[in-house]
């Protein structure tokens, strides 16, 4: 059914927009995900075009035998074949693609906050759930393909916290909220030693309190106002139960090494109607939130 609403989708007039400050831009994602592929480029997939993609280029350039100028020209996209092509908005993209835009699909949509497992030009399964989620989050028809509609939505702000909230524990960041490697990192990591207590981030509803499955291990969940949620995992121990009123400062839990962690650390994340936002977007100081 999905398939057969292609030839529905209008793709005249679509304008890729400057990427928006501090997300980057999703051709030059593409790009360093096709140079990665090559094994030229060992950074993140993080759409700037900095030094180590230029020089990736060049390296490129020079093994191909062509102008050598750090450059993605036209003659360097073909020397990349098809991870080299096509242009995102130059058709709907759907199940089973591959290629340049998928991977400038992807990177929107983990900045939209809906990530989908590595950065890799393959639409698969998990690039199609959060396409899917992104839709109806965005209020579009829920179709599965990104066409026109969707690419410009995708090209719009992405989402902040609709609510101020107060850090969970006061202590420095390690891992910031954006593109990691090949993949996207929804949250924030906070360090800390195992035991230290962690504090809710504002008032609310428990929404979820125990182990979870996919690397969280022991998590809590609180559900705020206005479609804002925050989660806390990695616990070494849950201090509140699925349904408990919390104010802003008590203490939930503690931190541990639960799930898919390297060390003790909280990882933090903020999520607005299931988008995950960037935390920053919603920490204040105490006062900041005093005043609120």
């Amino acid at each position: 059914m999905r398939r057969s609403l292609l030839p529905l989708i209008a793709l005249a007039g679509v304008l890729i927009s400057p990427a928006t400050a501090g997300v980057g831009d999703p051709s030059v994602a593409a790009l360093q995900v096709a140079l990665f592929e090559r094994g030229l480029y060992p950074g993140p997939i993080d759409g700037a075009s900095g030094p180590r993609t230029t020089s990736a280029v060049r390296t490129l350039q020079k093994r191909a035998r062509i102008g050598v100028d750090g450059v993605a020209g036209p003659r360097t996209r073909a020397v990349l074949g098809r991870s080299g092509r096509p242009d995102l908005g130059s058709r709907a993209i759907g199940p089973g693609m591959t290629g340049w835009d998928v991977v400038g699909l992807q990177y929107l949509l983990a900045w939209h906050g809906f990530p989908s497992g590595d950065f890799d030009g393959v639409f698969g399964g998990r690039t199609e759930a959060a396409l899917l989620r992104f839709q109806q989050w965005a209020e579009l028809p829920v179709v599965g393909w990104a066409g026109a509609h969707t690419l410009a939505a995708l090209h719009a702000t992405s989402p902040v916290s609709a609510i101020p909230l107060a850090w969970p524990l006061q202590l420095p960041m390690s891992d910031p909220f954006g593109p990691r490697g090949r993949r996207f990192h929804a949250g924030i990591d906070i360090p800390a030693s195992t035991g230290t207590v962690i504090t809710a981030s504002g008032s609310g509803r428990v929404a979820y309190a125990g182990w979870r499955d996919g690397g969280w291990g022991i998590q809590v969940t609180i559900a705020h106002r206005q479609g804002v949620r925050s989660i806390y995992a990695h616990l070494s121990r849950v201090l509140v139960s699925v349904g408990e009123r919390v104010r802003q400062g008590q203490i939930i839990g503690r931190v541990g090494a639960t799930g898919d962690a390297t060390g003790p650390h909280l990882h933090f994340e903020v999520r607005l109607r299931g988008a995950a936002v960037d935390p920053l977007s919603a920490l204040t100081t105490p006062g900041e939130l005093a005043g609120s």
